[in-house]
């Protein structure tokens, strides 16, 4: 018998501590099945649009740094409740507490990667051609900016995208996945109790809820000039024809299906940690969760067993105990998603674990299929981890780069021209590649994201903020004659 509360109940009193509380009427907790709170839909996304235009014409004017301090205060805030967010992730995600503790831990990094930003958005200087000119370019506010997240990390990419639009003077508007409105509903609370106490206009940051049709109005409304969006491809690729067709501008982070490489000189040891983490963590419910392991034939008989083991020993429960490793997927067509892809994999090949549980929880799966298996080319959205054999090293590159996903990679060798062929621009064709490490676990300080079907776009660190903001190439004339570029003469 568990020795925790009902998730529902326990989420609606973590409400009521940080002071927005709500009816304990919503979708059912992934953990047991007991009502969450209720968040309400927004029925008029273009009011909120309007407010944010208004927003963005008054915070577009306040200096870089002094937009940083209002984040740097959010994060304050963030670090005041990390717990109780954290906690709150785990209740209304299912993934383990350590795992929603260090969502919110994430944010707070964001928070002061922002801060550091906002003294940080840097143009350049350009030599002219013409005497007595200069010309440079300089960097200016977008506009609002929509933020559509899904539910696997309800809140962290969310300020992935919204602290450094923030800081690059843009307004945000929030669309949270409909499976996880409650952690959204809370970080916005307490940004807006930040945002007041800070004097910043009003409609700044705003949660819009709803289904699809409130995403369709945000990738519709010309008055949004950036639509960032974390999802599924199909969902990508609809709103990404959305907002192309009014000429905006779209940053999709979308399907994943990384893949490792286990090469002959691996350390084992360390392979099996990497790979038990990467595959089974937060349920297999990550864009990043390796999702393929290709294996050489050298040390494929060394290794799989190993991995059988450890995931047969991976601990299964309730996330709220701080001992469980695997939580429950989200929902009951998750659950089902899952069992008709091992239906398939059964067909194609041996199968160990993914047996369903009680709920939600289910036990991760090994999958061993052939090379070219159909299968693993798609993405499944469980923990399901599909082993394919290799005998040589080219064959491995072509095994990871035949899918049409491109978010994650990596490879476990200690053989240094193999871990640098892996890096180059003939081995992995991923936004992010890895060497001697699993495929989750990105830092912020590195852009996010993938190419192909993951839709080439970039969060969180390095450059990133650039897509925020918009360029202008400047050049001024402090002489008193008007020479043009590339000699051209027209004297009047």
């Amino acid at each position: 018998m568990s020795t925790f509360p009902p998730a529902g109940a326990e989420a609606a009193a973590i409400l009521e501590v940080l002071g927005c509380p709500l009816p304990q009427t919503g979708l059912p907790s992934p953990i047991d099945g007991t009502p969450m709170p209720q968040v309400p839909d927004h029925a008029d996304p273009a009011a909120a649009i309007a407010a944010s235009v208004t927003a963005f014409e008054a915070w577009r004017s306040v200096p870089a740094p002094v937009r940083g301090l209002l984040v740097r205060q959010f994060g304050e805030a963030l670090r005041t409740h990390r717990d109780a967010l954290g906690r709150l992730v785990t209740i209304e995600t299912g993934k383990p507490l350590s795992e929603g503790v260090g969502e919110v831990q994430e944010m707070i990094d964001i928070c002061d990667f922002a801060v550091g930003l906002s003294r940080q958005l840097y143009g350049l200087t350009i030599a002219s051609e013409r005497p007595e000119h200069h010309m440079r370019e300089l960097w200016h506010p977008l506009g609002p900016v929509a933020v559509i997240s899904a539910f696997n990390f309800p809140v962290a990419v969310w300020a992935w995208n919204a602290c450094i639009a923030l800081v690059c003077g843009d307004s945000v508007l929030w669309k949270p996945s409909e499976k996880t409105p409650v952690t959204a509903h809370a970080v916005q609370a307490l940004f807006d109790r930040v945002a007041k106490d800070f004097g910043a206009p009003e409609g700044l940051a705003q949660l819009v809820t709803g289904g699809r049709e409130t995403g369709a109005a945000l990738a519709a409304d010309p008055r949004i000039p950036l639509v960032s969006a974390t999802g599924s491809v199909p969902m990508g690729r609809a709103l990404a024809q959305a907002v192309a067709a009014r000429l905006g501008r779209s940053l999709l982070e979308l399907g994943g299906n990384a893949a490792t490489i286990v090469c002959p000189s691996a350390d084992l040891d360390l392979a099996v940690r990497a790979i038990a983490f990467s595959a089974a963590g937060t349920t297999g419910q990550r864009c990043t969760t390796m999702r393929r392991l290709i294996v050489h034939d050298s040390v494929y008989d060394a290794l799989i067993p190993r991995l059988k083991k450890a995931f047969a020993s991976l601990r299964i429960g309730d996330p709220r105990d701080p001992e469980t490793l695997i939580g429950p997927m989200i929902d009951s067509q998750a659950v089902a998603a899952m069992a008709s892809a091992l239906t398939r994999a059964r067909a194609e090949g041996e199968v160990t674990g993914g047996e369903q549980l009680d709920g939600n929880y289910v036990r991760p799966a090994l999958a061993e299929l052939p090379a070219q298996s159909d299968l693993a080319r798609e993405e499944t959205f469980a923990p399901i981890l599909y082993v394919l054999r290799y005998t040589d090293f080219a064959q491995a590159i072509a095994i990871q780069r035949d899918v049409p996903q491109g978010l994650s990679s990596s490879i476990l060798t200690n053989d240094l021209r193999e871990g640098e062929a892996f890096l180059s621009a003939t081995g992995s064709d991923c936004g992010i590649a890895n060497v001697n490490m699993g495929t989750s676990g990105a830092e912020i300080g590195g852009a996010f994201g993938g190419e192909k079907e993951t839709g080439g776009g970039r969060e969180s660190g390095s450059d990133s903020w650039k897509a925020y903001m918009r360029r202008q190439t400047q050049n001024v004339n402090y002489g008193r004659t008007l020479p043009l570029a590339q000699g051209v003469e027209f004297d009047l």
